[in-house]
């Protein structure tokens, strides 16, 4: 490595603040490596959005230096964004462990983007660049092939966690906890570790205990099984099949995802029951107490397999009185509402309803809590500490648990997407910002949906739209007709003629007032004057949308 007396800098592009987005970045000359290309899938208030990604400005200007992207493991907020980041930024390289080469090859695949430089990094291997030297160590989530990434720079070793947990009977293998340690004797500089349990005390369950729970469901219950999870939770899908061989039940999967990641796991081997996966036509060609629905769902997303099971609008599935629903999961951050509107409805079909509350070992979380991030600062031992991955809370919670393991307080750094950490001969210090915004994506476009088109739909979906239609004669500066007032989401017409009536009298003399005006001029006076009056009537803003057609007679 070369360069020793220049800065290394590290920032995150996404994951700060916020369960998802993750991208971290490694700066040093003329070299820059890339931790993970994830997504966010959007709440409610983001209208009409599919996903969020990070802002690529930065890697962009910069995609000369850039050598390689690096993959911790094949989740959607660590993998999601890499189609529309090889969009816009050319990557020369990507390497990621094996399950999530197979899920982002079907991703490319979707979107027609071709790719030739996508390779398997297994546990060992080791890349050495001019100022890099990348290494790894496998961890366990709740996906195989999850790893986290240590990165020696000529300033010292900056480690990433990816997301873990310390599972001591996993259903997956082990966490290399040897290797975790011989790192953290080595010298860990700064550490990025995952935040998203931070706020939870004690250990996660183990996932063998989840497999005993379920298995214990399935055997006594002697109707159909409808089980809603993470699609993208792997050793749960294995050990549900693995249950249902036993039980002797067969599986169909419903939805897209689901189906995907099944077929995923089953090439790389880790589905070893698989021949009793079933195409989802057949599901009503077995009796009930021998079929298992394995559907996505389990957050009440409203086109989600489940959902439309529990609304009745499924072509395939019609819920009956014997069914048991099993929601294997929890609730993600501003879910909740979401999946207890689907839980009354099944519980308004007469079905059996049982959640990660009403039966606590159906579910575990594949994030450690407080005690694993704290074994995982006690084996790295970094001098320095940078939570990621979780809400503000999250990361000062996380921050504080490093305070407990002996680092100093002024060697933790809460920060934003884009804040910068500067190394500079294993002295870390917080510098200077670059973009970091999220980028809404609606359909397949990067860039369309800019932050005031989002206010503008929050706006519609509050207060609605208002739209002024005239006519006018440009030459004689001459109002053709009376205006007229049209509402969408404002008010109900048939009850309000007096108040429409009131506003088009007004736009009326605002236009034969202004008429001498540039037409953009003129648009601007009647949104300013108009929404001014009806917030003065209504209390309410809507969105004011003038249509003047110049015509001639």
């Amino acid at each position: 490595m070369q360069n020793k007396n220049h800065k290394t800098e590290v920032f995150a592009l996404g994951g700060l603040g916020e369960v998802g987005k993750n991208m971290y970045c490694l700066v040093h000359d003329n070299e820059i490596i890339i931790i993970d290309a994830g997504v966010i899938f959007p709440e409610g208030e983001l209208l009409g959005i599919d996903y969020v990604i990070p802002d690529y400005t930065y890697l962009k200007q910069n995609e000369h230096k850039i050598k390689a992207l690096f993959i911790t493991h094949g989740h959607e907020d660590h993998i999601g964004g890499i189609p529309f980041l090889l969009q816009t930024v050319n990557i020369p390289y990507i390497y990621a462990p094996n399950q999530a080469i197979g899920l982002i090859k079907k991703k490319l695949k979707e979107k027609n983007i071709q790719h030739n430089k996508l390779f398997v990094y297994q546990t060992n291997d080791k890349f050495n660049f001019k100022h890099f030297n990348v290494s790894f160590f496998s961890t366990t989530h709740s996906i195989p092939d999850s790893h986290g990434i240590a990165v020696k720079t000529p300033n010292g070793t900056v480690v990433s966690t990816g997301d873990f947990k310390f599972d001591l009977t996993p259903v997956g293998p082990m966490p290399n906890l040897y290797k975790i340690a011989k790192i953290g004797e080595e010298g860990v500089t700064l550490l990025l570790s995952d935040s998203t349990n931070a706020l939870n005390e004690g250990f996660s369950s183990s996932e063998s205990k989840v497999d005993v729970a379920l298995n214990e469901v399935i055997k006594k219950h002697h109707g159909r099984i409808i089980i809603a999870t993470f699609a993208s939770n792997v050793y749960r899908l294995k050990h549900i099949i693995d249950t249902c061989k036993r039980n002797n039940r067969k599986v169909a999967p419903f939805g897209r995802s689901m189906e995907n990641n099944l077929e995923n796991s089953i090439q790389s081997g880790h589905m070893e029951n698989s021949d009793i996966i079933i195409p989802n036509k057949d599901a009503n060609r077995y009796p009930d107490n021998e079929i298992c629905i394995l559907c996505t769902g389990s957050q009440g997303e409203p086109l989600a397999a489940l959902s439309r099971i529990a609304n009745g609008t499924h072509r395939q599935i019609e819920l009956r009185d014997d069914d048991l629903v099993i929601f294997s999961s929890s609730a993600i951050p501003g879910n909740a509402l979401s999946i207890s509107r689907i839980i009354n409805k099944l519980y308004l079909k007469n079905v059996q309803v049982h959640t990660n509350i009403s039966l606590g070992d159906i579910h575990t979380s594949g994030h450690g809590k407080q005690e694993e991030l704290k074994l995982m600062l006690r084996l790295l031992k970094p001098k320095y500490f940078m939570p990621v991955h979780g809400e503000y809370r999250m990361l000062k919670a996380h921050a504080d648990l490093a305070i407990e393991c002996d680092i100093p307080k002024e060697n933790t750094f809460v920060l934003k997407n884009g804040d910068v950490l500067s190394i500079n001969k294993e002295t870390v210090t917080k510098t200077h910002t670059v973009d970091a915004d999220a980028i809404y994506i609606d359909g397949n476009q990067i860039g369309s949906i800019t932050t005031a088109i989002m206010k503008e739909r929050k706006v519609m979906s509050s207060d609605g739209i208002v739209i002024v239609a005239a006519n006018i004669n440009n030459q004689q500066k001459k109002l053709l007709n009376n205006p007229h007032i049209t509402t969408r989401g404002f008010v109900l017409v048939n009850f309000n003629t007096e108040l429409l009536k009131i506003l088009e009298n007004k736009a009326k003399d605002i236009i034969e007032k202004h008429i001498n005006q540039p037409m953009a001029k003129l648009e601007q006076i009647i949104i300013s004057e108009i929404g001014h009056d009806i917030f003065n009537k209504t209390g309410r803003k809507p969105i004011i949308m003038p249509l003047i057609s110049n015509l001639k007679r």
